[in-house]
């Protein structure tokens, strides 16, 4: 099996959702990582803060605050999977909550080095 990277951008805006809602999509991600874990595909994976973001570009090492246009750029979480193929990596991810609040998740497999 290979190591795939999901990286999860837009869904669901924290900072505006009742508490209500937070706590139904928290709920949801549970119930979904944990399939995975029981499947023994889940390799971990955190939600991130937009709090004390980053970039560093180019030689001149140009820093900004972050890339971010909107909701949807933002990278919001990720997580490790374990899957044959990205074929089957892709049908993983179509059980992901995000996609509730049209959020989108990016495949990468990830290279041995």
């Amino acid at each position: 099996m290979k190591d795939y990277l999901f990286l999860f951008r837009g869904g669901l805006d924290f900072t505006t959702a009742s508490p209500e809602q937070m706590q139904q999509v928290l709920m949801n991600w549970k119930t979904w990582t944990e399939e995975l874990s029981q499947k023994g595909i889940y390799g971990g994976g955190e939600r991130l803060t937009r709090n004390d973001a980053a970039v560093i570009k180019g030689n001149a090492k140009r820093v900004s605050s972050g890339p971010y246009s909107g909701n949807e750029d933002i990278i919001g979480g990720y997580i490790n999977i374990k899957a044959d193929s990205l074929q089957q990596a892709i049908e993983i991810s179509k059980g992901c909550p995000i996609f509730n609040f049209d959020g989108n998740v990016e495949i990468r497999e990830v290279a041995k080095m």
